[in-house]
């Protein structure tokens, strides 16, 4: 009986050592201002903080429809994007299989943090290059959104605009709201995909 209980102690121990030396993994966290107070009307909203919310994996889909920009149907991928070394330019890579197979899109980001504004350049490798540029709006609550429009561009024979709302809702969600405009006509619905972060617990 005694060498059972013995057994059972270095069983206990053992378990509770282990349960207190697992690393914690820090969950993402959204941007919040903590004021210490209620907020007011007259709060302005924090500066957005890029190195906090995107360096990392996104999946994501998107339902599109038939356009210059390809045939309509679902598109998955992952878009990755990397830390900044200055504290204004990123990059992000999307490697994304279509309803035309599988293409890539290498992406030059640009953001003026005190100016509230951002600029993108895509390169794809679908055969054509968008530049797009837009403010980031933001609130209290930690909710911003980057309102894209790019300039005017070539694909497949048409010029394109795009217009893109990021509406960033949580640490770990974001939603795309596109638009399209095909040889100076009316912006089009172009799908609301969700990207969603790579997250390990």
């Amino acid at each position: 009986m005694r060498h059972v209980l013995v057994s059972i102690c270095v069983l206990v121990l053992t378990a509770t050592t282990w349960t207190q030396e697992k690393p914690k993994t820090q969950l993402p966290r959204g941007q919040i201002s903590d004021l210490g107070r209620p907020t007011e009307k007259s709060d302005e909203a924090p500066l957005f903080d890029y190195d906090i919310y995107f360096p990392g994996k996104w999946n994501f889909e998107w339902r599109v429809p038939e356009s210059p920009l390809g045939a309509s149907g679902t598109i998955r991928g992952t878009e990755t994007f990397t830390p900044s070394e200055d504290g204004h330019y990123y990059t992000s890579i999307i490697e994304a299989e279509g309803p035309d197979g599988p293409f890539t899109v290498t992406s030059t980001i640009a953001y003026e943090k005190q100016r509230k504004v951002f600029a993108r350049y895509d390169k794809d490798s679908r055969g054509f290059e968008m530049f797009r540029t837009g403010p980031i709006g933001g609130d209290l609550g930690g909710f911003y959104t980057i309102h894209y429009e790019s300039a005017p561009f070539e694909a497949n024979g048409h010029t394109v605009r795009l217009k893109t709302k990021k509406r960033m809702v949580s640490p770990l969600n974001f939603k795309i709201e596109a638009a399209i405009s095909v040889d100076g006509g009316p912006y089009m619905n172009y799908g609301s995909p969700w990207w969603q972060k790579e997250f390990k617990r």
